[in-house]
């Protein structure tokens, strides 16, 4: 990040400051990580046919926390790209969690008919019971693996995907290699877009004198308020998905580059605020957004590190 940030730096015009261009260039990395941010587990979901992996509840709070914080750029009267970027964080939530709620559908569908196609009990049910108990209870998160094999073709296309998810959770191999490449190219795409709107006119550095910085009693109290619960939204969303890993022992069916780029972008939109202004009065208009920025990167390190320990627990390789 830090050797394009400078070839970046280089190419533009001395016009402007240090700080102003760090600003612009993780403000616009920030942007594009967004805009990428839910691909991965769209086609993480599309691959596996199924999103039993991913909490419901995370989502519905996420989008909670994204209608709060669209409502809360309208009612500020906040420049249209933020507004228009608020409108395409509820159009992608609501895209995830439609898709996550039709597999939810099709696979629950699909078990009830094989349930009721079942043949009738005779004196083997009894054993073949038994060892299927015993299979489902035999590592951390089985019973919910197996509840997904639903037919002969979507048994093969788990187990293929058994090992792919073990490469994304051990941090080797193609999964590894191809992770990289995806942020690194989040990366570039930011840089070269904010590069480009810096040449074309489109952006210009914020005023960043003392009379310039917006104060609160220039905010709408209730744009404050929106701001704020959208910042509980945000940190509040992760603990159901937290707490369902826990409970499955298990982090399969989620995307580790999902929270990846969760991680990079909240990360580049804080330092991006935090390297236009350190006045009081810009912190204090900004804080919510930082909140729900900066507060979150703990619970994603959790994350992050169930990912790690639940990948042990089941045998896989996990590298330093």
């Amino acid at each position: 990040m830090a050797t394009t940030t400078a070839f970046a730096l280089v190419a533009l015009s001395k016009a402007l400051s240090w700080n102003e261009a760090l600003s612009g260039v993780f403000g616009s990395i920030s942007l594009a990580t967004w805009i990428f941010l839910l691909v991965p587990q769209l086609i993480l979901n599309y691959t596996t046919g199924s999103a039993d992996g991913i909490s419901l509840a995370f989502l519905t709070v996420w989008l909670l926390g994204d209608i709060t914080n669209l409502a809360g750029a309208i009612w500020a009267g906040l420049v249209p790209t933020v507004t228009a970027l608020a409108v395409y964080f509820c159009f992608a939530d609501f895209v995830l969690i439609s898709q996550c709620l039709f597999y939810n559908h099709l696979n629950a569908r699909r078990e009830a008919i094989n349930e009721a196609a079942a043949p009738p009990d005779s004196e083997e049910a009894p054993l073949l019971a038994r060892e299927r108990s015993n299979e489902s209870i035999g590592a951390p998160g089985a019973r919910r693996r197996s509840s997904t094999h639903l037919s002969h073709s979507s048994g093969a296309r788990r187990d293929s995907l058994v090992k792919i998810l073990e490469d994304d959770v051990s941090g080797s191999g193609s999964s590894w290699k191809r992770n990289t490449w995806s942020i690194l190219m989040v990366i570039l795409v930011g840089t070269a877009g904010w590069a480009i709107a810096w040449r074309s006119g489109v952006w210009r550095p914020t005023p960043n004198h003392p009379g310039d910085v917006p104060s609160k009693e220039h905010v709408a109290v209730g744009a404050s308020v929106l701001g704020y619960l959208s910042a509980v939204c945000y940190l509040g969303a992760r603990i159901p998905q937290i707490i369902k890993n826990y409970r499955d022992k298990s982090c399969e069916g989620l995307s580790l580059l999902f929270f990846v780029l969760s991680l990079m972008g909240n990360i580049t939109y804080g330092v991006s605020i935090l390297l236009h202004s350190l006045e009081r009065e810009y912190i204090m208009t900004n804080l919510p957004w930082l909140i729900g920025s900066l507060g979150t990167i703990v619970e994603d390190g959790f994350i992050f590190v169930q990912f790690r320990m639940y990948a042990r627990d089941s045998g896989s390789a996990v590298e330093a």
